[in-house]
């Protein structure tokens, strides 16, 4: 496909690989361990990206506080490249017009020209059952981040309502707002707060969201009874 960095991404939905083709001396910012496999004549550095506090936050927001990069040494390559969980990735490309916020554990890879930094939710991220962190990704260039199952699209222009669980990204143009949805009781409180469930998300604004068809607290829940259990 056509962009900054030339890409496919195959077997999507569910076991999403992306495949990048880089020209000679052309770098990619990709999740430490996601890469598979590559072209012998690209050339792998790990780093801190951002420095000591910006590397910190990453890991604070579910990312890994190193990096790798990848550049392509004396001629074109591939690269492949395959996030930790089974799902779908998608490409953004950043015009400097807008910015991107991006679910912790995101992010898949990135252009030279784009800075992923974690933004603390503040208590917005406490009552969503998820981590304090999202990514905010601002810049120029090309962009991809990853899901839980298949990632599906959804235009906003006015407002919208979203399980916090099945949120992967939205563009910063859009205000978001969490609440629990039948009203507040301590005991909804505490299942929303330590299970993520009962609480939505309300979008307004123009942008655009994605969600994914799948919730992994759902599938936690669903093999908990199950889990070896230590007798006494």
């Amino acid at each position: 496909m056509s962009g900054e960095i030339a890409y496919a991404i195959d077997h999507s939905p569910a076991y999403a690989s992306l495949k990048l083709s880089l020209r000679p001396e052309q770098t990619v910012t990709v999740e430490a361990g996601a890469m598979a496999a590559m072209d012998s004549c690209i050339d792998m550095k790990s780093k801190m990206k951002g420095g000591l506090g910006k590397g910190l936050g990453r890991m604070f927001g579910g990312e890994s506080l190193f990096t790798s990069e990848f550049t392509a040494k004396g001629g074109a390559g591939d690269i492949y490249v395959s996030p930790g969980v089974p799902g779908d990735i998608k490409h953004y490309a950043l015009d400097g017009s807008r910015n991107l916020m991006v679910q912790s554990s995101g992010f898949v890879a990135a252009g030279q020209g784009v800075t992923i930094d974690s933004k603390f939710q503040g208590f917005k991220g406490f009552f969503s059952g998820e981590s304090l962190f999202l990514l905010k990704v601002t810049g120029q260039g090309d962009f991809w981040f990853s899901s839980f199952g298949a990632i599906v699209e959804i235009p906003i222009d006015g407002s919208y309502v979203v399980d916090t669980g099945y949120i992967v990204a939205f563009e910063d143009t859009l205000d978001y707002r969490v609440e629990v949805l039948n009203g507040l009781s301590f005991k909804n409180l505490k299942t929303s707060i330590f299970g993520g469930e009962g609480l939505v998300t309300h979008f307004s604004g123009t942008g655009k969201l994605w969600i994914q068809t799948r919730n992994v607290y759902s599938l936690v829940n669903f093999i908990h009874p199950f889990r070896p259990v230590k007798n006494d």
